[in-house]
């Protein structure tokens, strides 16, 4: 038997690992499963390559609780350790690695964001015991070898008696964490962490029911039988080709994946790509609302079939963490900061190929089946929009198959668009303007008054439309977006034929002197205009501008401070043509003045839906009255 002590500067490592990994303590499991699946994956590739001469079979891992003696067990049927090997690798390499890993982040902290502790390994068991002993046969001629640690640098070694290949970690659990001799504890770290990987792990037996024999009575109880409960799936979706993979199966691993999702995704991706770095994975388009608070962090992050972290930031594109699946690779660096693995290189191209498969992905699906796609469009927009206004090269696909639906129902791409409304609605100034509702209720008199005209109505209501309008007016020549309700349509789109007015500038001086008496505490712009004789008579609008930079700040952005605080902006605009605004201007009592411009007003807020709460009861009764 052998005694030492693990050479080391920092005096007693196992206190820090334990507290500074406090709050994380449970990956020991996946730690410590991870190894044992190396361990196996290693001897199926000697065996392969014929330099292990040990026949490889069906190995499995196994994990047992003992809760009468404190203690969970890891075995493996894998490559195993020899002595020498256990000096090397657990005496020296780990523990070097545990080292270094603490020299580099005890004094960041939790908050630094690492969000992984591959290369810990082994030594990670020590957050939840107090004492760990490995017993491991080589799967080379040699005696089988039994080493014990106790949590402080000293640790023993000899020889022992193990009659098949493989490496059994056995933990005497700590007091502190008795909650990992529960058998449901256990059952679903392994769940979480292990769910995939991609030896079988065994955790238990379960009861299964066999077929009736022939011959059975009808009320006769079916037999049972005990079998291995194996608690994963090692050979999940994304380890497999696409043109292995049916629609059936890409629905069933997402259910595996999310079991308490009822819904079915719209669509998925699978990513696969082996250069410039490794990636495999699925990702999927769940329905989605316009909700920009929609749960983020459902795609799954694995390194090799062994979970990370659902939270993805820096990896996949920010406007694509909407989306749910499963990206696994092994460049992706784990034991560093968040901010260091944002700025590096490898996870930059990992992030633009991502964009790219999807960008492809929508424009196939665009193009081979467009009325699927323009069915899909309200539940899939927001995820598009959001990528438009944030990465530029899927901006620039974006722009052949986004979609823009109108009111009535239509769905144009924006070349499309271009083409059917150029001619009515390119205005004096050779810019071409999109009409567009984000209500089509709220704004239906706006519409209809459009609509006359021969315009066309874009319906534009996802919560950052107004950024986006912003992003296309800047990068695309003589266009602007204004919402039916912003001015009245004559100034929306203005031609070269303006009407003339049937007032002069003294009646109109006048006439607005009457009304700004009666409107002025309401907070209203009175614009004068000359319109159309059949256009309404007052038309409350909001100016484009300044609704837009507010909404724009509501939803970050805008460019412009304390615009979300700004109240409601409105015009006033009165039709100087219309028969009704000669009449209040000719009307010879001011009582009579007053209550035509009431009334009109009112009548204008209710089309606006500003009108509410004891004024639209004022304005009821006083309408009954007129009537009587």
């Amino acid at each position: 038997m052998a005694t030492g002590k693990i050479n080391v500067s920092v005096e007693n490592i196992f206190p820090l690992i334990k507290k500074f990994l406090y709050s994380d303590h449970e990956i020991f499991l996946r730690e410590l499963i991870s190894n044992a699946t190396d361990a196996t994956l290693k001897l199926k590739h000697l065996t392969s390559i014929g330099e292990a001469k040990v026949e490889y079979g069906n190995p499995q891992i196994e994990v047992k609780v003992d809760k009468d003696n404190n203690q969970i067990r890891i075995a493996d049927q894998g490559i195993g350790m020899t002595a020498e090997e256990v000096k090397k690798y657990i005496n020296e390499v780990a523990f070097s690695g545990a080292e270094e890993f603490l020299d580099k982040y005890k004094d960041a902290g939790k908050d630094s964001g690492i969000i992984g502790h591959f290369g810990l390994g082994f030594y990670s068991a020590f957050m939840v015991a107090d004492k760990v002993e490995i017993i491991t046969k080589s799967f080379k001629d040699e005696p089988a070898v039994h080493w014990t640690c106790d949590g402080s640098p000293e640790f023993t070694l000899e020889e022992t008696q193990k009659d098949d290949r493989g490496t059994e970690i056995i933990l005497h659990v700590a007091e502190d964490s008795t909650e990992f001799l529960e058998g449901t504890k256990i059952r679903e770290l392994l769940t979480k962490y292990n769910k995939f990987m991609p030896i079988p792990i065994k955790f238990g037996t379960k009861t299964e029911t066999l077929p009736k024999p022939e011959g059975a009575k009808e009320d006769d109880p079916a037999p049972t039988q005990e079998v291995d409960d194996i608690i994963n799936n090692p050979t999940p979706a994304w380890t497999k080709k696409p043109t292995d993979l049916k629609e059936e199966d890409y629905k069933n691993f997402y259910r595996e994946l999310y079991p308490m999702q009822f819904e079915e995704p719209l669509f998925n991706i699978h990513l696969n790509v082996d250069y410039p770095f490794n990636l495999t994975g699925i990702l999927y388009f769940p329905k989605l609302t316009n909700d920009l608070n929609v749960q983020k962090d459902r795609i799954q992050l694995y390194q090799n079939q062994v979970f990370v972290t659902d939270n993805v930031e820096g990896i996949v594109p920010e406007f694509l963490t909407m989306l749910r699946g499963v990206i696994d690779s092994p460049d992706i660096p784990l034991n560093v900061s968040r901010s260091y693995l944002q700025a590096d290189g490898a996870v930059k191209k990992i992030s633009s190929y991502i964009t790219k498969k999807v960008a492809d992905k929508l424009s196939s699906l665009f193009k081979n089946n467009r009325e699927d796609f323009e069915q899909k469009w309200n539940d899939i927009k927001v995820v598009i929009e959001y990528g438009m206004l944030s990465e530029e090269k899927f901006f620039e696909k974006a722009d052949k198959f986004a979609l823009y639906p109108t009111v009535d129902g239509s769905y144009f791409t924006f070349e499309e668009l271009e083409n059917k409304i150029k001619d009515n609605q390119t205005d004096k100034d050779d810019k071409l303007v999109v009409l567009y509702a984000s209500d089509k209720e709220a704004q239906h008199s706006y519409i209809e008054a459009a609509k006359a005209k021969g315009y066309e109505v874009l319906l534009m209501d996802s919560p950052i439309v107004s950024h986006l309008m912003q992003k296309l007016e800047t990068s695309k020549e003589k266009l602007s977006f204004a919402r039916v309700d912003a001015d009245h349509l004559d100034n929306l789109i203005k031609k070269e034929d303006t009407a003339i007015s049937k007032l002069s500038d003294e009646e109109k001086d006048r006439l607005k002197a009457d009304l700004e008496k009666v409107v002025q505490e309401k907070g209203y712009t009175i614009q004068m205009e000359a319109m159309d004789s059949s256009a309404s008579p007052f038309i409350i609008t909001e100016p484009e501008f300044m609704r837009r930079m507010k909404e724009m700040q509501q939803t970050g952005g805008g460019g412009m401070f304390g615009m979300g605080n700004m109240p409601e902006m409105y015009n006033l605009i009165v039709n100087t043509n219309h028969e009704l605004v000669g009449e209040i201007l000719n009307t010879k009592t001011a009582k009579k003045r007053e209550r035509l411009i009431n009334q009109s007003l009112d009548l204008a807020r209710l089309s606006k839906g500003l009108l509410k709460g004891e004024e639209l009861t004022n304005f009821i009764a006083r309408s009954y009255d007129m009537i009587k």
